[in-house]
């Protein structure tokens, strides 16, 4: 859903760049995903017992994840999309996230919510923050 024609120019730009995060996610292409995010960007993940406080903490894990556990992503959906800037600086992009991956252990999906805070850099916009829960289960 890029481009969508009801944002702004700012809240395009801030789209195009949580599309190239979640683009260089889906192909498992480590250098294009860390690039998107700031060297002191700070990372919760619901599946990871304590925050990763910088990019160089979270590309340990994954490396980790990688050696250890044979973590591949093999695709990434996003959907439910909204970005809300924050004054001129910052802005807060939601979506509904879907990754297939596999481990060791075989292939699994993942249905998840995901917060991505960003910040203006020059003419780029960087994340400075990463926060994912598990999707709430639809009511009954």
């Amino acid at each position: 859903m890029q481009g969508d024609d009801s944002m702004n120019p700012t809240e395009q730009q801030v789209l195009a760049a949580a599309d190239v995060l979640i683009d260089a996610f889906a192909r498992h292409d480590r250098e294009a995903y860390f690039a998107a995010f700031a060297p002191e960007a700070s990372f919760v993940f619901h599946h990871v017992d304590t925050p990763l406080r910088s990019r160089e903490a979270y590309e340990r894990r994954w490396r980790e994840w990688e050696r250890d556990d044979g973590f591949t992503v093999l695709g990434c959906e996003s959907r439910e999309r909204a970005v809300q800037l924050v004054g001129e600086g910052t802005a807060i992009f939601t979506h509904a996230v879907r990754t297939r991956l596999r481990t060791r252990a075989g292939e699994d999906q993942l249905d998840e919510r995901e917060t991505i805070v960003f910040a203006r850099a020059g003419r780029h916009w960087l994340a400075i923050h990463e926060h994912l829960s598990p999707a709430s289960a639809p009511a009954a």
